[in-house]
């Protein structure tokens, strides 16, 4: 079969799920991962053949593209912030709302390291909350060596795509410090429950980040099937009647845990950016902002303490 032709055929199958543009790039990273070819392979090699031993794999992943599920979770991969992570059912897919977050909060971690290091001293201390895969913690150690950085979630399964990363090639070149991570539920750590040992013994944190669930269940009925039947909602939803418990935890969290000038960065719904805001002012930090993403959406809080 010509590459070509599966192209087309293929994007024209996945169109009702992503529209015509999506769905062709759907196909095009589909055989980058699975024949070693371009995405102009078919353009300047029209005659390109697909190997006959290749097309089961090729039908066999399209089939699952046709059910809904994410390439990422097809190819077992996910790429964020230069680095590619693991990804499968367990864990969101990492998105490039929360590489800019990883930006934002990276500019601070650089400037508290270099002032640090004025000082004579090392090691900034980074908590992510709600860690997912690990995409942020990871990146924020492999970006910043020298970084301490504690990855907090509820999920055991999360947890484990976590911290099975594979990154030591690159820790090795920049020797960067491994994420540590933890079990715990920030709710319930907010509510009154004694903090774990192996939180406590950091200390207090110089950066706190996290992309905490924040989509509203009302809001299931906007989004596309290969997110709500194959992500997981343990990640996404929260109840209409508490949108923003989440950030309520984090401010209770972060003013028990971040160091005197430290700073917080979180994801937030941008249907609430007024609100997560006010949380956090109310809860006596300063420089509170609501940042705006790519597209213009109020997308981030940023906060002091």
């Amino acid at each position: 079969m010509l590459l070509k032709d599966f192209i087309a055929e293929s994007a024209k199958i996945l169109e009702p799920l992503y529209g015509p543009e999506e769905a062709r790039s759907v196909v095009m990273v589909l055989c980058e991962d699975c024949l070693g070819t371009r995405n102009y392979t078919h353009i300047v090699n029209p005659g390109y053949e697909i190997d006959q031993g290749r097309l089961p794999v090729l039908e066999a992943a399209m089939k699952r593209l046709e059910s809904g599920e994410p390439v990422q979770y097809v190819l077992g991969y996910a790429d964020f912030s230069g680095f590619r992570f693991a990804v499968s059912p367990s864990v969101l897919i990492p998105r490039p709302e929360t590489e800019q977050l990883c930006r934002i909060a990276g500019e601070s971690v650089g400037r508290r390291r270099r002032m640090m290091s004025a000082f004579g001293r090392n090691g900034v201390k980074v908590l992510d909350l709600c860690t997912g895969s690990g995409c942020l913690a990871w990146s924020l150690s492999l970006m910043y060596p020298g970084a301490r950085v504690l990855g907090v979630d509820i999920s055991p399964d999360a947890l484990n795509v976590a911290s099975k990363q594979d990154f030591k090639a690159e820790m090795k070149k920049t020797g960067s410090i491994r994420p540590a991570f933890l079990q715990a539920d920030i709710l319930e750590l907010a509510a009154g429950v004694d903090i774990p040992e192996d939180m406590a013994k950091w200390g207090g944190f110089d950066i706190i980040v996290s992309n905490p669930p924040y989509v509203r269940e009302s809001e299931k009925a906007l989004m596309r099937k290969n997110v709500c039947d194959f992500e997981p909602g343990l990640a996404l939803f929260v109840p209409d009647e508490d949108p923003l418990k989440f950030y309520g935890a984090i401010a209770v969290l972060a003013e028990r845990l971040l160091n005197d000038s430290g700073a917080g960065f979180v994801e937030i719904n941008e249907a609430f950016g007024t609100e997560t805001a006010r949380i956090f002012k109310d809860r006596g930090f300063v420089n509170v902002e609501t940042v705006r993403d790519f597209c213009g959406k109020n997308r981030f809080v940023k906060f002091m303490k």
